[in-house]
């Protein structure tokens, strides 16, 4: 997939394992959206994304991105530094963060993504700036802080609208994509730092003696130039196929749920509400007993009468929703 590249014949452009690594990357990011978009869709366990494997592959897909785009950083410390090419690329990053802000807001109002992993490129970016010029074990320094911090300071201070951002507050806020400023600021940061040490010693020049020849390699090349619109566009594509998918099939129900949903929709419609209601608040009731770690209680009838309570309030409220 990789081959090396002649001295001679060396691009003084592009690094192509960079943006090979950058297209990996997002195939990950692919993987574990679709994963997403499946249990939103109803077609798998709605409590699948929140597993520990799952939410772990989420962070290392974030640290991947951060730690490339802090590589990326350290190559444009020359002489004079490229001022401009900094600027350009720190707007087109913060209008794509306010681009997927306003999306999430209009589809997902109730988890608006108000600090993704856009958001915390373009702000570990503008805290990174200082460190381009400084001597490296500097950036790694403050990378491995900031990765630290957070274990060592949590403060409902923080917790405040204006605060939670900095990662330093006790609560997670509910958001589709939330990726705080700490902890993860500093893995952009150990990029910036990997990439000023290597760079003098001819670690980037090394690297780009690397060229993706075959197929898969350049198909990941280009994705990881183009990694910033991809990313914009791979969450539309998913949602438009798989809406394509219950058009053309139906409405999916993971294969757990259905007795509950067939009785929950049986007794819904006879209390003179319609099939369409009755699916929509039964599958609405069933993810939300998931995600409160009800429903293994419920389908094994080891309810305690608080449970019950909670069970049919969260029923009442779905179905109320969906009239």
């Amino acid at each position: 997939m990789l081959a090396p590249v002649q001295g001679s014949d060396v691009p003084r452009g592009r690094i192509a394992a960079l943006d090979i690594a950058r297209g990996l990357a997002l195939v990950a990011m692919f993987a574990y959206h679709f994963t997403w978009d499946l249990a939103d869709f109803q077609y798998i366990d709605a409590r699948t994304p929140f597993s520990p494997e799952m939410r772990l592959f989420s962070h290392v897909i974030a640290c991947s991105f951060l730690f490339i785009a802090g590589v990326s950083l350290a190559l444009a410390k020359r002489d004079p530094f490229d001022w401009f090419g900094y600027w350009r690329r720190l707007a087109l990053i913060v209008g794509a963060a306010c681009l997927v802000t306003l999306a999430s807001w209009f589809l997902f109002p109730q988890a608006v993504i108000f600090f993704g992993i856009l958001h915390c490129i373009a702000a570990a970016s503008l805290i990174a700036l200082p460190f381009v010029f400084l001597p490296w074990p500097a950036a790694l320094a403050a990378g491995a802080g900031l990765f630290a911090l957070p274990f060592f300071v949590s403060l409902p201070a923080f917790d405040a609208p204006a605060l939670v951002w900095t990662g330093l507050g006790v609560r997670i806020p509910t958001s589709n994509d939330f990726r705080p400023l700490l902890p993860w600021a500093g893995a952009l940061l150990m990029g910036l730092g990997c990439g000023l040490a290597v760079g003098p010693r001819g670690g980037f020049d090394a690297l780009r003696r690397i060229a993706g020849t075959s197929l898969p390699a350049r198909v990941l090349a280009f994705g990881g130039r183009h990694s910033l619109a991809v990313y914009l566009i791979h969450q539309p594509v998913f949602f438009a196929l798989l809406t394509v998918a219950v058009w053309a099939t139906g409405p999916a129900s993971p294969a757990d749920e259905r007795p509950f949903r067939d009785s929950c929709e049986a007794q819904c419609v006879s209390a003179g509400a319609t099939a369409d209601a009755c699916r929509k608040g039964c599958g609405c009731t069933a993810q939300t007993l998931k995600r409160l770690n009800l429903w293994d209680r419920l389908r094994g009838g080891i309810l305690d009468d608080g449970e019950k309570a909670i069970v049919s309030r969260v029923a009442q409220e779905c179905m109320r929703a969906r009239n």
